[in-house]
C-alpha cells in the first residue's frame, strides 16, 4: 500500500481525474477486501447484470446503494465483503451471438452446438466486460478479485447438484403446462421477459349450435360467445358458463359443436365465466390461454388431452382429433384469424356488431373494436403465444413454505414493511416454475431420456436407429420424449447417468449415449436433454454458489482463475459437459494442471449474507426464488434483510422507455458532474416506498455541494490546518469549538440510525446538512481570524469526521481531501468510523446557537427591507437575561463582524421606526431612522405584497377547478402548483417585512 503525500488542492474541483486515480489505487491495493481474518463479516451480493448488458440509470441507483452499506461497514472495521459478477444471460447472449453471425451472412444452425458454445465464449472473453468497467466508475467497491460469473465452473457445479436434488426430492419434475412461448425465439420465456403493450384489436361474437336439438330456456338453440382471438376456436374444448348464471342452468353438461370444426364437447360451469361480460359464456381453449387452462382442469380435461393447434413458430397444426381444416394447416396465425372470421361469417355463425353512425342509421362490423393489452416478447420483439408443452418445473409451493415462515417469524425482514403483504399474496398463490429453456447457451439440464421398458423387460421404441443417423449440433428427433414410453435418468454427470441406466436396464442390454452406435441387438440409447436452465434458477444460488457451496471449504476461484473468459473446452473446465454438453472428454481446469491453493472458508463466515438490495420488480423473479433455493439446499435463508428500492423515473414521474426518448445515460451524468454527485442525489432521493424521480439540477447541485467542500477544505489548509492524528475528540475549551464537538456526536448518532434503519435518504440529508450547515456556513464563520492552536487542532478533527462520514456516498472527493489534508498511514476507505468520545456542552450550544440566530435574523431583514448586507447598525435590548447578556459580553467581535451590529445596547431603544430581531428568549430592537425611507419602502413593500397575493389567488382558482387539474397537461398542473408556492411563500414575506415596519 502506497503512502499518499499532501498536496496543495487544486483551485478548483474537477473530479474526473481524480476519480479514475483513487479506484485503480483503491483496486490495485487490495482495498476493496482489506485482510481482517478476525473480524466481524459483512456480506452483500450484487444482483448479478447480464453479461450482455451496460449500465443503466436503475443500476445506478441499485448499486450506489449498495456500495454505501458496504463502504460504511468497511468503515466500521467489519470483513465487508461484496460479491461481484455477472449472469449469463441466456435468451440475450445467444441473440447477440446470433445477431453477430447474422450480420456475416452465418447462423446458428450452420453449427454444432459445442462450435456454437466456444463461439459464445469468444464473445464474452472480448465483449462481455462493458458493465463492470462501467460499475467502476461509478465507484461500487466489489471484490474484483473474486468476480464470479454463472457459466463459471464451480458454479455449473452448484446448479447442477441442486437440479439433481431437488428432482431427487420430488421438487423438480416434468410436466405439460402452458408457458410463455416466443415464436421468433422458439423458447419458453419467463414473466419477466414479457411485457405488455396496447395494440388495436377486436371483440368477435360467434354463434355456438346446441347439439342434439337441445334449445335453451329462452327458446334459442345456440350460445353466443365472443373473443379476442377467433383463431384459437381451431383448439376449442369447452364453453363455459357461470353456475349462477339464470340464462345458462338449463343447458350446463349438455354438448355443445364448435361451428367451424364441428368438434363436439360439454357446457361446463365454471366461475372464470362473468356474467356481466359480453354474454356471460366464454369459449375454453386449455392449450392456448392460461385461464382457460385452469379451467379445463377444474373440467376434468388432463393436460396431456388439451388440443394444441400451433407448432413452435405459431403456425397452425393438426390437432390430435384431426378436425381441424386442411386449409388452416401451415398458416400463420394471425393469417388463420382472418381465415376463421371468413369462415365462420360464410358459415353464418358470425353476430355482426350493430353501431350508429352520426346520422343515426345503424352500421353492420364484423368486430367490435377493441384496445387489447397484448403480451409482447421483449427480445423477440413478437407476440407471446400461451404454449402446451413438455417442460421442466419446480414444485414451488412447497419451496415457498419456509421462506413465508421466516418472512412472518421475522427471521427475515423485508423493508419497506409495506411489501410484505405483497410478498405473502404472491408466495401463497405460486404457480410451479418453469425452468427449462430451448437454448443452446446455458447450464444445460443434466437429463438423459432412455426407452421405457416394456412388460416383457426389454426396452420397447429403441432410439438408436434415429440417433446413428444424428448430425452434431442439430436437434435430435427423439422418440416420445417426455412421455411414458421414456424413462429419465437425472444425474450430474453422463457417468452417473450410465450408472442409473445400468441399474434400470436388464443385464445384457446395450446402453450407449447417441453420439455412439450400439452394437448389440438389444440396445437402449440415452439422449441428452436439449435444453437448458432458466437463468434465474442459476441466479436463485447466487448468495452461497458464489463462496463455495457445495464444497464450503474452498473459496471458489475467479473467472480469470478458470480461465472461463475464453472460449472452447478449457472455458467449460471439469464441468463444461454439463455446461455446454460436450460429450467429449472436458479439458483439465487450471487448478487440476498446478497445486490449488489453500483459500479460507468463505461460506462458514459469509453466509448467510447479511443484507440483499434489490429493485422491488424482481422480488419474486429473484428474491423470493433465493430465499426457496437457500432454504432448501442450505437450511438456512440466503440473507438477514431485504431492502426493496423503487424506480428511477423521468422528472414527469413516468417510467423511463427508449420509445418515450425520456431515457436517462448515468454514464454521461457522471461525464457531466462526477460520480460522486450522482451517488449522492441517488440516495437523497431514495425514500422508502418511493420511486426516484430524476432531476439533473439536484445532480448538479450535489456538484456544488462538492465543491463547497472543497473550498472549505482549501480554506483550512491555507490557514495551516492539517487532518487529524485522532479519532477521539481533540480538548476544546471555547464555547465555538466545544459546539462543533458536539454537533459531530449529534450527526454521527443520527447517521448510524438512519444506516441501521435503510434510510439513505435521511442519511445524506444528515451530513449534507452538518457539512454545507453547521461546519461550511457557520463554523468556518466564526472562528474566521481566530485560528489558534486548539481551533486549528479541532477544525482539522472534524474535517476528518466530515470525509469520513461523508465517504460512503461521495467516495472520490473524501479520499482526495483526506491525503491532501496531511501525510496518513493508510487510506480513507479503510479508515476508522468516528467515535468522538466527547459529550455535548448544552451551554456552548446554548451560546453558539443564539449568535447563529441573531445573524440569520439580521441578514434576512436587512434582505427583506433593501438594507445593504454590508450596512453597520445598532440594535437595543433593554431587558436581557442573565444568559443573553453573558453571550453577548462573551462575543463582540463575532457579533460586529457577522452581525454587521456596531453594537448591543442593554437600554430602551430611541423613539421612531425600527424593526424587532428574535434571537432566543431576546427581542432586539434596531432603529430604522436615517437608514432606509420608511414611507417609500413601505409603498414598495405593499405593491409588491399586492402582486404577489393577485397572482396566488388567480392560481388557486385555477388549481381549485376539477376541470383544469383533470384535462390539462400534467407538468402545465404542476407548474401551476410551483407558481402558487412561489407566490404565497412571497407574499408571506414580503407581509413580514411590513410588520417590520410596523
Amino acid at each position: 500500500m502506497s503512502e499518499q503525500n499532501p498536496a496543495e488542492l487544486a483551485k478548483t474541483f474537477e473530479p474526473a481525474g481524480l476519480e479514475a486515480k483513487w479506484y485503480a489505487h483503491w483496486e490495485a491495493n487490495g482495498l476493496f477486501r482489506p485482510e481482517r481474518p478476525d473480524a466481524a463479516p459483512f456480506t452483500i451480493v450484487n444482483p448479478p447484470p447480464n453479461v450482455t448488458g451496460s449500465l443503466h440509470i436503475g443500476h445506478a441507483l441499485d448499486n450506489t446503494l449498495q456500495d454505501v452499506m458496504v463502504r460504511y461497514e468497511r468503515l466500521r472495521g467489519k470483513d465487508a465483503l461484496w460479491v461481484v459478477g455477472t449472469d449469463h444471460a441466456g435468451i440475450a447472449t445467444q441473440m447477440v451471438v446470433e445477431r453477430q453471425m447474422e450480420a456475416k451472412q452465418d447462423k446458428r444452425t450452420n453449427y454444432t452446438r459445442e462450435q456454437f458454445i466456444e463461439k459464445v465464449w469468444e464473445w464474452k472473453h472480448e465483449s462481455g466486460g462493458t458493465i463492470t468497467g462501467q460499475l467502476r466508475r461509478l465507484g461500487c467497491s466489489m471484490d474484483w478479485s473474486r468476480e464470479q460469473f454463472t457459466m463459471d465452473p464451480h458454479f455449473t457445479k452448484a446448479v447442477v447438484k441442486v437440479f439433481v436434488d431437488l428432482h431427487q426430492k420430488g421438487l423438480i419434475y416434468r410436466d405439460k403446462r402452458l408457458v410463455n412461448w416466443d415464436p421468433k425465439l422458439k423458447t419458453a420465456i419467463s414473466d419477466l421477459e414479457v411485457e405488455t403493450r396496447e395494440t388495436q384489436g377486436g371483440f368477435w361474437h360467434f354463434k355456438y349450435p346446441l347439439a342434439d336439438g337441445v334449445t335453451r330456456d329462452d327458446g334459442l338453440d345456440y350460445i353466443e360467445v365472443a373473443t379476442t382471438r377467433p383463431e384459437t376456436m381451431l383448439a376449442d374444448m369447452a364453453v363455459a358458463v357461470h353456475p349462477d348464471d339464470a340464462r345458462y342452468k338449463s343447458v350446463i353438461g349438455k354438448d355443445i359443436l364448435q361451428p367451424l370444426t364441428g368438434r363436439r364437447f360439454r357446457i361446463v360451469a365454471d366461475e372464470h365465466a362473468d356474467p356481466e361480460l359480453g354474454s356471460g359464456a366464454v369459449k375454453i381453449t386449455p392449450g392456448h390461454d392460461f385461464n382457460d387452462f385452469e379451467v379445463g382442469k377444474r373440467a376434468a380435461i388432463k393436460a396431456s388431452d388439451m388440443l394444441n393447434m400451433f407448432d413452435a413458430e405459431a403456425k397452425v397444426v393438426q390437432t390430435s382429433d384431426g378436425l381441424v381444416p386442411d386449409e388452416f394447416i401451415g398458416m400463420d396465425r394471425f393469417d388463420a384469424r382472418k381465415l376463421v372470421v371468413e369462415r365462420i361469417k360464410e358459415a353464418g355463425f358470425l353476430i355482426p356488431h350493430i353501431t350508429k353512425d352520426k346520422e343515426g342509421n345503424e352500421v353492420s362490423a364484423d368486430f367490435e373494436p377493441r384496445t387489447i393489452q397484448t403480451p409482447y416478447g421483449d427480445r423477440g420483439g413478437v407476440v407471446i403465444e400461451p404454449w402446451l408443452t413438455d417442460q421442466w418445473y419446480v414444485d414451488a409451493e412447497k419451496l415457498a413454505v419456509a421462506p413465508i415462515e421466516a418472512v412472518r417469524s421475522g427471521a427475515v425482514e423485508i423493508v419497506p414493511k409495506t411489501w410484505e403483504k405483497t410478498f405473502f399474496n404472491w408466495m401463497e398463490n405460486i404457480q410451479p416454475w418453469c425452468v427449462s429453456r430451448q437454448l443452446w447457451w446455458g447450464h444445460r439440464i443434466p437429463a438423459w431420456y432412455g426407452p421405457e421398458l416394456g412388460k416383457d423387460g426389454t426396452p420397447h421404441d429403441p432410439i438408436h436407429v434415429k440417433a446413428a443417423k444424428h448430425i452434431p449440433g442439430k436437434p435430435i428427433q427423439v422418440l416420445g420424449v417426455g412421455r411414458k414410453k421414456n424413462k429419465i435418468f437425472v444425474a450430474e454427470s453422463e457417468d452417473e447417468a450410465l450408472a442409473l441406466a445400468r441399474e434400470y436396464y436388464p443385464e445384457g442390454t446395450d446402453i450407449a449415449f447417441d453420439y455412439v452406435t450400439p452394437t448389440g441387438p438389444n440396445a437402449a440409447i440415452l439422449t441428452r436433454d436439449n435444453d437448458v436452465l432458466d437463468t434465474w434458477f442459476s441466479s436463485a444460488l447466487w448468495p452461497f454458489a458464489t463462496l463455495g457451496w457445495p464444497e464450503g471449504a474452498a473459496n471458489p476461484p475467479s473467472s480469470s482463475e478458470e480461465g472461463s473468459g475464453g472460449g472452447g473446452a478449457a472455458a467449460g473446465g471439469a464441468n463444461q459437459a454439463l455446461s455446454a454438453g460436450d460429450h467429449h472428454p472436458p479439458a483439465p481446469s487450471s487448478e487440476e494442471e498446478g497445486e490449488q491453493k489453500p483459500r479460507p472458508n468463505l461460506l462458514a463466515k459469509h453466509y448467510p449474507n447479511d443484507l440483499l438490495v434489490s429493485g422491488f420488480d424482481i422480488l419474486f423473479f429473484w428474491d423470493a426464488r433465493m430465499m426457496m433455493m437457500g432454504q432448501a439446499m442450505t437450511g438456512q435463508n440466503p440473507w438477514k434483510k431485504l431492502y426493496l428500492h423503487g424506480l428511477v423515473r423521468a422528472a414527469d414521474g413516468a417510467k423511463m422507455s427508449k420509445s418515450k426518448g425520456n431515457v436517462v445515460d448515468p454514464l454521461l451524468l457522471i461525464d457531466k458532474y462526477g460520480a460522486d454527485a450522482l451517488r449522492f442525489f441517488m440516495c437523497a432521493m431514495e425514500s422508502q416506498g418511493r420511486d426516484v424521480k430524476m432531476d439533473e439540477k439536484r445532480v448538479e447541485g450535489y456538484r456544488n455541494f462538492a465543491t463547497k467542500l472543497w473550498n472549505a477544505a482549501r480554506f483550512c489548509q491555507s490557514n495551516g490546518i492539517t487532518g487529524s492524528t485522532s479519532v477521539t475528540a481533540p480538548a476544546a475549551t471555547s464555547a465555538v469549538n466545544k459546539w462543533i464537538i458536539g454537533e459531530v456526536v449529534e450527526t454521527v448518532a443520527a447517521l448510524d440510525r438512519a444506516m441501521a434503519d435503510l434510510r439513505f435518504d435521511a442519511a445524506a440529508n444528515t451530513v449534507y446538512h452538518f457539512v454545507w450547515d453547521q461546519f461550511c456556513d457557520w463554523y468556518i464563520e466564526l472562528v474566521k481570524g481566530n485560528f489558534d492552536a486548539e481551533t486549528k487542532a479541532v477544525a482539522g478533527w472534524v474535517l476528518d469526521q466530515i470525509l469520513v462520514m461523508l465517504h460512503p456516498f461521495m467516495p472520490f472527493v473524501t479520499e482526495e481531501l483526506w491525503h491532501a489534508l496531511g501525510t496518513r498511514d493508510g487510506e480513507l476507505i479503510v479508515a476508522a468510523w468516528p467515535a468522538p468520545q466527547a459529550e455535548i456542552d448544552p451551554a456552548a450550544k446554548r451560546e453558539v446557537e443564539w449568535l447563529i440566530a441573531l445573524v440569520s435574523a439580521l441578514r434576512t431583514a436587512k434582505n427583506e427591507l433593501g438594507i445593504a448586507p454590508g450596512a453597520r447598525l445598532e440594535a437595543y435590548l433593554p431587558e436581557p437575561s442573565a444568559q443573553t447578556r453573558a453571550i453577548i459580553e462573551a462575543n463582540p467581535a463575532v457579533i460586529e463582524r457577522l452581525a454587521r451590529l456596531t453594537a448591543i445596547r442593554f437600554e430602551a431603544a430611541p423613539a421612531g421606526a425600527a424593526m424587532q430581531i428574535g434571537a432566543g428568549d431576546a427581542n432586539l430592537i434596531v432603529p430604522l431612522e436615517g437608514v432606509i425611507d420608511i414611507a417609500s419602502e413601505k409603498a414598495r413593500l405593499e405593491k409588491a405584497l399586492a402582486v404577489s397575493l393577485k397572482e396566488a389567488k388567480s392560481l388557486e382558482g385555477r388549481l381549485s377547478n376539477a376541470s383544469f387539474v383533470e384535462k390539462a397537461k400534467p407538468e402545465a398542473v404542476e407548474k401551476a402548483r410551483a407558481d402558487h408556492a412561489m407566490h404565497a411563500a412571497e407574499a408571506e414575506r414580503l407581509a413580514a417585512a411590513l410588520k417590520r415596519l410596523g
